[in-house]
């Protein structure tokens, strides 16, 4: 469409495995090594060269802009936007001058609910990347029109050693478990002992759940307890501007 920018998956995925911070490497190379790792990169490019539109242009950006040095939170999402234009490679996230899809519209209510209207108007989410916020889609790439396309494909078992990375990290993580999905995500890979870490629980984004049920997002606090909660238990890193 006239006027978005194009997030087309334009290179081989085997050549974007390395776009990550230096300290995921080892993670994303013991990945590459296993038959899922082998499989989900042939597949991405037997869809590419039958004339599939795969989002985004680079499936590992959440792993650029986040090194492992520097997770302070993790929001889980499950795959990138399917629409031209919109997935960043971070999850919820859009580029600015990208209309905001409505799930991101209720994270944008809610935060101003919670913490007040942000310094800027945006769409892109990458101020919170750069702070430490990794915004990981459990699948990260999907085709034009068509939702959940890449599920199964393999990126799986990477978000699953990524979480399982993260857990083990011993210094306090916030997770934003936003749906059942994410739920279920953390639960299949958190190990016993959660003292260090803690999770906070609401229903997913979406217009379809996000004022429903025992948990609903809006009004859920999540950005405010996070944020609270660091300053006791990792007073020495810098506050998260959510607002920024």
């Amino acid at each position: 469409m006239a006027g978005l920018p194009d997030n087309r998956l334009r290179e081989a995925l085997a050549g974007l495995l390395d776009h990550v911070a230096d300290d995921w490497l080892d993670v994303i190379g013991a990945w590459r090594d296993t038959a899922a790792g082998r499989q989900l990169v042939q597949r991405i490019e037997a869809r590419r060269h039958a004339g599939a539109t795969i989002y985004p242009a680079e499936p590992l950006r959440a792993l650029a802009l986040t090194p492992r040095a520097a997770v302070r939170v993790v929001i889980l999402g499950q795959d990138p936007y399917h629409g031209p234009g919109q997935a960043e490679g971070l999850a919820f996230s859009v580029p600015d001058g990208v209309r905001a899809p409505p799930s991101l519209r209720n994270i944008v209510q809610e935060l101003e609910r919670d913490l007040g209207p942000p310094a800027r108007r945006h769409s892109s989410l990458e101020a919170w990347a750069r702070q430490g916020v990794l915004l990981l889609n459990t699948v990260l790439t999907v085709e034009d029109g068509r939702p959940a396309s890449h599920v199964k494909f393999g990126w799986e078992a990477l978000t699953d050693a990524i979480l399982e990375n993260l857990w083990a990290i011993d210094r306090p993580i916030g997770f934003l478990l936003w749906g059942a999905h994410a739920a279920s995500k953390l639960a299949r890979v958190a190990r016993p002992a959660a003292d260090l870490h803690r999770a906070w629980l609401a229903n997913h984004p979406s217009p379809l759940s996000a004022r429903r049920g025992t948990r609903p997002f809006i009004g859920c606090g999540h950005f405010g307890a996070v944020s609270e909660w660091l300053a006791s238990a990792d007073p020495v890193r810098p506050a998260i501007d959510w607002r920024a």
